[in-house]
């Protein structure tokens, strides 16, 4: 049985006012979005931007707008722009930390996790520095990798063979990992699909059928991100291309629930703007109440749900969101790496850093310095934070060749 449902949305109370800055704010947006549609960069002053606000809310989540406190109103701009100063968390950066063997070199990633021992796990797309099928043209290469969070020395890593775009990657308490591979190959052997490995690499289970996509329940369409609840249910975020103003036909766009066999349980979502509505879910998050937090990077927002599916909120102020990472004291930190002038004005790539229980970042990563990117900056698509408070970014396709390799540590102060 399909057991789909679409949350309730949660909207603030229209007055008359907000109605009337809504008409404004909206003729304003439908100029933005006219000039994106057609590749235009535009420079949009912090005013407007601050104008824009409530059709925000509106259009991408009707969520509740955030209570100015004093200390928010010293802080700057309440939709936390690049001209509001965030501290860095982070000391010193350590570029091209984790080496892979035999002196291969970095493809992208946007996949890293901490297991239970504390060590960092990712893969590399066998060297494809694009979203490319970098595996399946190297399928003697294990793209999946366990460092040691000290030296970034290789302790473990299998998967050759297996995949043909790695893209999500989740560690679970007993130290299982977790990988989507989101594309499928030409014969339709490979792809579309979860793999469930043990901390050895032995294959565990698998969701989706290889080479196969499709909406219905028992078959994934670009799997992005992979997640298990502490009750060992499983959560796939299903629709990579749905961000896309004219998505390919059979797009999907919804989160996918499975209990701890892999039966299919139910789902939700669709591509769209509103509350349960995604244009890619491209990761997935829980926080200590186990609440669900789902990057809706399309639609620039974070979406938070209960393990039902039932819409509770929506944050827009972590940006254009590709990574999601929420510590065992409920930081989150949320990376940003598509931002642009064409893709979402007047905001940087990056990582903010806040409470899970706010919509207000606290903290900024600030993006890598790129000449072509002078405004934004170039960020990775994956974030991990270990115990000590370092940060690790996994370093994607608009970022490796800057970072000069897939993993980037950022040390915490103090450390």
């Amino acid at each position: 049985m399909n057991a789909f449902i679409t949350p309730p949305p949660s909207c603030p109370v229209i007055t008359p006012e907000r109605r009337r800055n809504a008409r404004t704010s909206a003729a304003a947006l439908a100029v933005i979005r006219a000039f994106e549609m057609f590749g235009l960069s535009i420079l949009i002053h912090r005013t407007a931007l601050v104008g824009l606000s409530f059709v925000t809310l509106v259009a991408l989540g009707c969520s509740k707008p955030p209570a100015l406190s004093p200390e928010g109103a010293n802080a700057g701009p309440t939709n936390d722009l690049v001209d509001r100063p965030l501290p860095n968390p982070t000391s010193e950066i350590i570029l091209n930390w984790a080496k892979l063997p035999d002196g291969r070199v970095w493809g992208s990633t946007a996949g890293i996790d901490i297991g239970p021992d504390g060590h960092v796990w990712a893969y590399d797309r066998c060297g494809g520095v694009a979203l490319a099928g970098g595996c399946e043209e190297n399928p003697d290469r294990d793209p999946v990798f366990k460092f040691d969070r000290h030296t970034g020395d290789i302790l473990m890593s299998f998967g050759a063979g297996l995949f043909v775009l790695p893209h999500g990657l989740h560690v679970d308490d007993e130290g299982n990992v977790w990988v989507t591979d989101s594309q499928g190959n030409d014969s339709g052997t490979k792809g579309h699909q979860v793999i469930k490995f043990s901390p050895e690499g032995e294959i565990l289970l698998r969701l989706g059928v290889a080479g196969q996509p499709g909406s219905e329940p028992g078959l994934l369409n670009e799997p992005c991100d992979v997640i298990t609840a502490k009750n060992g249910d499983i959560f796939v975020s299903d629709g990579h291309s749905g961000q896309g103003e004219d998505p390919p036909l059979g797009s999907t766009g919804r989160i996918l629930k499975f209990d701890r066999d892999g039966e299919f349980i139910k789902g939700w979502g669709e591509i769209g703007f509103r509350p349960g509505q995604f244009r890619t879910p491209h990761a997935l998050e829980f926080d200590s109440q186990g609440r669900l937090y789902v990057a809706d990077r399309g639609n620039h927002r974070i979406q938070i749900f209960d393990q039902e599916g039932n819409f509770l909120e929506t944050y827009i102020q972590y940006s254009r969101v590709s990574g999601l990472f929420i510590t065992a004291d409920d930081t989150l930190y949320a990376i940003d790496s598509e931002s642009s002038p064409t893709r979402h004005p007047g905001w940087k790539t990056g990582v903010r850093i806040g409470k899970s229980s706010e919509d207000r970042p606290v903290g900024f990563i600030p993006p890598h310095a790129n000449e072509m990117q002078v405004f934004n900056g170039v960020a990775g698509e994956g974030v991990a934070v270990d115990s000590d408070g370092n940060v690790y970014v996994a370093e994607g396709p608009s970022s490796r060749a800057t970072a000069g390799g897939g993993i980037t540590k950022y040390l915490a102060v103090g450390n």
